[in-house]
């Protein structure tokens, strides 16, 4: 489903529906498409938005997650945005966490899926091989419980970024920001509610870093998504949204 990027202010974004809002942020390689399901069923009821992050667009010397965290308190400021649920995956999930701590009076819950902030087995373990498409198909399916989901236009997509030697040293920073920004004595003071939704079977942040997280989080809930790797909203996006929307309704209440 094609959606509308829209364009103003040195911000581009997706935004559908209208009502209390969801603001969806996506993680170091991956596109705003990743969330194409959660803005299909949740903008019928709920004002979904979608900002990319500039992850490729930020001075060397200053890419890291602490930089998106300030980037993303610009944009709500510039949206006007307030009472907010902040839902992240992976990367995404991590600048979420450091975006709560230093602003909470903005967000009114968060949903992390596959986040960063405790532990995170990047590229599978090993640098990326920028010369072979074969080496680039097997990390993308890594990041999945079926290699079918890594579509060929994944790949190829993965493929042209890390080919990139802007993009690639971005990346690699980006990475490496997140791994040396370990959130684990932090966690205690984010009291709002927070859901977890996990693949049992993602590779990339284990089952462990799920209960790590629920553990140390004050106000947590976990939930578990059989045959699903790191990326559920994209893998398993019904049981995603099923779990999403139970999660939704508990906080109106």
């Amino acid at each position: 489903m094609n959606f509308v990027l829209k364009e103003e202010k040195g911000f581009s974004y997706i935004e559908e529906g209208e009502g209390e809002t969801l603001l969806l942020l996506h993680g170091l390689m991956g596109a705003l498409s990743n969330w194409d399901e959660v803005i299909k069923e949740f903008s019928k009821n709920y004002r979904v938005i979608i900002p990319l992050l500039p992850i490729y667009e930020l001075p060397l010397l200053t890419t890291g997650v602490r930089s998106l965290s300030k980037f993303v308190h610009k944009f709500i400021k510039y949206k006007q945005l307030s009472n907010v649920v902040l839902l992240g995956n992976s990367l995404g999930g991590h600048v979420g966490l450091i975006y709560v701590l230093a602003h909470p009076g903005y967000v009114k819950a968060l949903v992390l899926t596959g986040s960063s902030g405790l532990y995170e087995n990047a590229f599978g373990g090993s640098f990326p091989r920028r010369e072979s498409i074969d080496f680039v198909r097997e990390k993308v399916q890594f990041t999945f419980y079926d290699p079918k989901t890594a579509t060929e236009e994944l790949v190829q997509e993965v493929y042209q970024m890390i080919n990139d030697r802007h993009k690639v040293i971005r990346i690699l920073a980006m990475a490496k920001s997140a791994i040396r920004h370990n959130m684990k004595t932090e966690l205690r003071k984010i009291t709002m509610p927070v859901s977890l939704i996990w693949g049992r079977d993602d590779k990339i942040t284990p089952p462990e870093v799920a209960v790590e997280f629920n553990e140390l989080l004050p106000n947590a809930e976990l939930h578990w998504i059989d045959k699903c790797g790191h990326a559920p909203m994209m893998e398993q996006p019904e049981e995603f949204n099923k779990y999403l929307q139970l999660f939704l309704d508990k906080i109106k209440k």
